[in-house]
């Protein structure tokens, strides 16, 4: 069966011309080939070379059936009933996408990702599991992030009293790079398994290593399939094959020209089966693209709607799954098309061509960066939100309390926050009306043509919050006629944080906060979980003004979902003035 090449676009006239002309210059200059030689003057000339360890997959295949007929021994006879991914960013969304694409496979563990410091949320998860028969895959290639050492303690001393401190080891395995903390701290306290990450693949290209083969293959799933799958793409991007058939570098360049002239909400439409994939190619573009401000705002799980909703600043790309398509969608796209919107159709035969949309996707997005003049391999603005939850958590554990802030409104049980430079803009646009409704109005109002709007929310992630939220988001695209984002916090940090303050200053943000009414204790530490999630917000809130955005930070107080309805009917008052 032929698994490649069923990707089609309709551009208007003069994108189509810009994109061949393009494609004919990679031609001419020969940058396929330079791209499969490691040339890091395709880019930068940095240290972009060095990153490049993904385009090996088809050689790296043998290496990963040994590893992967290792863990079907490991993990078999022991006949764990679930799975629990301890990671952030690239080393839990991969594994989350096959988990919600696949499902539970009988005779294998159900695997759960836990990537969030929010209490609530990793208390719910815990009460999903077995703590005796779950095996923790604690997921992090330099084994210093935050997340997941926190998430490690928790979990090996919760695992501890249930089934002994000395038979605790025995329920985790690591992913990590060679001779990182991590793999220290499995040694020391006795992992069943370290498996090593190559470390010339980045977190968020290491979906076909062993960060999204080990935990694809522990819940029962095929992962050598989609490796093959992948690989028959691989070759469908050689430097050998004509530039115009080249599936990867094809799209990149439609990528990277479009977003050159103004249309970069690459808006990701996924059929039903497979609409997972969204938050896994979200983070690839955004943490890959958006920096020096330039780069793609992908735009996930945001509805469809009728074509006089949009503007010319967006790409669609249709993820159409042939065996189980929405119809909806497919009238959606049409109606797109004959408007004159750009749209990239990708059709996938079944769910393990997932491996092949994997590798396209990375080609491409190494293209777009190229085109854009980015190197896609670093995050700086990433780091600096680390830096700065860092400094929060510091002196937390020097003072016991984080740096004291004041609200420049307080109303209905919800408290607005701001810098001096946003609170005094949107004081002096909200005019007289100074209450909750007049500021998220001037606030809303600060969107201008190819802006986008992107709520932040460090609460609980869960279904209902997503509703509500999403109903926010509609509202501004249906009244603003803009391109919209929802991020849980901290997990979008690890993603689409790095063009949210790298990218374009086009965004227009909304920070949502909590108290949270539980709170976890890290074992070994003087912070909880709730602690390090305040500061991962302020931090995060801190950069976003530093670099100049235009962000309101709301509080909703400890009753989160009062909160919400309460931000949800100022929004429509706000919105309907």
């Amino acid at each position: 069966m032929n698994h490649l090449n069923r990707q089609t676009y309709a551009l208007p006239d003069d994108l189509v011309a810009a994109v061949r002309a393009s494609l004919r210059a990679w031609y001419e200059s020969g940058n396929v080939h330079r791209l499969w030689a490691r040339d890091a003057t395709l880019w930068t000339g940095t240290d972009e070379g060095g990153w490049l360890g993904w385009l090996g997959i088809i050689e790296d295949r043998r290496e990963s059936e040994t590893y992967l007929r290792a863990i079907a021994e490991e993990v078999g006879p022991a006949r764990f009933t679930h799975a629990l991914l301890l990671g952030m960013g690239g080393s839990s969304l991969c594994p989350e996408v096959v988990a919600g694409t696949f499902g539970r496979q009988a005779g294998y563990p159900e695997l759960y990702v836990l990537d969030s410091t929010d209490p609530a949320h990793v208390k719910g998860i815990e009460q999903r599991v077995d703590l005796a028969d779950t095996l923790f895959i604690v997921s992090s290639k330099s084994g210093t992030t935050l997340e997941p050492n926190m998430f490690t303690q928790y979990f090996y001393d919760r695992v501890g009293q249930v089934v002994g401190a000395d038979k605790a080891g025995s329920r985790f395995i690591a992913i990590t790079d060679p001779d990182s903390t991590l793999q220290q701290l499995a040694e020391r306290l006795g992992f069943r398994r370290v498996f090593h990450g190559l470390p010339s693949i980045g977190g968020r290209y290491s979906a076909l290593s062993t960060f999204g083969l080990v935990p694809t293959a522990i819940m029962g799933v095929d992962a050598l399939a989609l490796l093959d799958r992948a690989a028959e793409m691989a070759r469908a991007c050689a430097s050998c094959v004509p530039i115009e058939e080249n599936p990867g570098v094809t799209l990149g360049t439609i990528l990277g020209i479009l977003a050159a002239r103004g249309r970069d909400k690459v808006t990701i439409v996924a059929s039903p089966d497979i609409r997972r994939f969204g938050a896994w190619l979200e983070q690839l573009l955004a943490e890959s693209t958006g920096k020096t401000g330039r780069g793609l705002i992908p735009v996930d799980r945001e509805a469809l709607g009728p074509p006089d909703l949009y503007g010319a600043d967006r790409l669609f790309v249709y993820l159409r799954m042939v065996s189980g398509p929405d119809r909806s969608q497919d009238a959606a796209l049409d109606a797109l098309e004959r408007a004159g919107q750009p749209v990239v159709r990708i059709s996938l035969t079944d769910p393990y061509d997932l491996g092949a949309e994997l590798f396209r996707w990375e080609i491409a997005t190494a293209v777009a960066g190229s085109i854009l003049g980015v190197n896609p391999f670093d995050q700086p603005d990433v780091e600096a939100s680390k830096v700065a939850a860092r400094t929060l958590t510091a002196v937390y554990e020097q003072t016991g309390s984080l740096p004291p802030e004041a609200p420049f409104l307080q109303e209905r049980g919800i408290a607005l926050f701001s810098d001096q430079r946003n609170a005094a803009a949107l004081t002096e646009a909200a005019g007289r009306d100074r209450s909750l409704v007049g500021y998220l109005r001037a606030h809303l109002n600060r969107l201008q043509s190819s802006n986008y709007f992107a709520i932040l929310a460090y609460i609980e992630m869960n279904d209902a919050h997503e509703d509500v939220l999403g109903l926010l988001r509609h509202a501004v695209r249906d009244a603003k006629r803009t391109a919209t984002c929802v991020g849980f916090g901290p997990r979008y940090l690890h993603s689409t944080g790095q063009t949210y303050k790298g990218g374009p200053n086009t965004g227009v943000f909304l920070q949502i906060t909590c108290d949270d009414a539980i709170d976890l204790p890290v074992p070994g530490q003087r912070f909880s979980f709730g602690m390090v999630k305040a500061a991962q917000a302020r931090g995060d809130f801190q950069v976003l003004t530093e670099r100049h955005r235009r962000a309101l930070r709301v509080h909703l107080g400890s009753d989160v979902e009062a909160g919400l309805a309460t931000l949800h009917t100022a929004f429509q008052q706000a919105l309907r003035r």
